[in-house]
């Protein structure tokens, strides 16, 4: 499908720089939290005209945002190697309800987990450090599964001891945080299985954002995930059945003096494997119409049926939006189906989310200070 335009686009002004991410509330629907290198959190109702609220919080960038699930009144923040706590009712003080710095580099994206128990920070060093918000004190830290920048960080809200992560080592980790040690790990620069780069996108295969669905979204969808890859290729994966793998190996591993036929850089016990617990591994890639630059950022729909759509944004300055539903009713890889929406913008994509109001549902942070809106439905 070629770019089309929008239904609408309305501009969100408050940040005096960049625009770096952004969230939006389950509890009151069209109300919307941005952050921006002006070291700003900037609040906005789409009801209404202007921003509601500006949160000045230093002048370091802030990097990511999330609230407390189950009170939407406490936001955390991360910026540089801190991650600070606030009361947006108390936001004319500007003083955190707490601080943790225990991450030794930069922290790319901050979660709390469904029970808001934890909370988990992920870092420039490749460590993911998760911290005990009832303690107020680090609980563990998962270390050695990057080599490189660890982007992404999302809990799992059906395994309340799991935790993905993502990074440009082109890897996806899959954590039992209460033990801290990885369950299984999936790297995408082999290509094996994953997809193939585009003629136009030839970057690697990084891992630059991660998308988890919500509980009320697995009936349709099952335990997936969604990954934004440095490729331009957003890969959905079937996350119970590429842990079902390890145990596969349990039965197929060959009898003593026999070895193993390596497939590239795959064991053929892998690919046996999957085969026996039916793995399903989805590329949306650009001969479906997807990115022909590196994919930034990836979320699930909250608006209409939830989780039926999943929406991507990317360095070709473009939003891509997939009916997963037709995708994941298919084959995954026979190529039937196309992108749903492409929206074409003016910049690179930073950021964006969604949210669950009939109009204005995609907001985007692109590499400029004024923020977007989008109503596609």
């Amino acid at each position: 499908m070629e770019a089309t335009t929008p239904k609408t686009e309305r501009r969100l002004r408050g940040h005096k720089a960049t625009a770096t991410h952004c969230i939006s509330s389950h509890d009151r629907p069209g109300l919307v939290a941005t952050a921006g290198e002006d070291g700003c959190v900037c609040f906005f109702d789409l009801r209404c005209k202007d921003v509601q609220l500006v949160m000045q919080l230093g002048d370091s960038p802030i990097s990511s945002l999330c609230f407390k699930q189950g009170n939407e009144n406490i936001l955390y923040i991360s910026s540089g190697t801190e991650v600070r706590c606030y009361d947006v009712l108390l936001a004319t003080s500007g003083k955190p309800l707490q601080s943790y710095n225990y991450n030794k580099e930069e922290i790319n994206q901050i979660a709390c987990n469904s029970k808001s128990l934890f909370l988990a920070a992920a870092d420039d060093c490749g460590d993911v450090k998760i911290i005990d918000i009832q303690q107020q004190c680090p609980y563990k830290t998962l270390r050695a599964g990057h080599t490189s920048i660890c982007s992404s960080v999302q809990f799992l809200p059906w395994k309340p001891w799991e935790v993905i992560t993502g990074g440009l080592d082109s890897k996806l980790v899959m954590w039992d945080f209460s033990r801290g040690r990885p369950l299984h790990v999936l790297d995408f620069g082999t290509l094996d299985g994953w997809g193939k780069r585009s003629v136009e996108c030839c970057n690697p295969a990084f891992v630059h954002a991660i998308a988890v669905p919500e509980i009320d979204m697995l009936d349709k969808l099952n335990k997936i995930c969604a990954v934004a890859r440095g490729d331009g290729i957003v890969s959905v994966i079937d996350i119970e059945s590429e842990l079902a793998v390890i145990k596969s190996k349990s039965f197929l591993k060959p009898q003593k003096g026999s070895q193993l036929r390596s497939v590239g850089s795959v064991l053929a016990t892998d690919i046996e494997a999957r085969k026996l617990n039916g793995g399903k591994r989805l590329n949306l890639d650009y001969s479906l119409g997807g990115h022909t630059a590196a994919a930034s950022c990836v979320a699930f729909s909250l608006f209409g049926e939830k989780g039926k759509l999943l929406i991507s944004g990317g360095n070709d300055k473009t939003v891509k939006v997939w009916d997963l539903y037709q995708h994941l009713g298919d084959a995954p890889n026979s190529g039937a189906g196309d992108t749903t929406f492409s929206i074409n913008l003016q910049k690179k994509v930073n950021w964006l989310c969604t949210t669950p109001t009939d109009s204005e549902n995609i907001v985007v942070c692109d590499t400029s200070k004024v923020v977007k809106v989008y109503t596609i439905s």
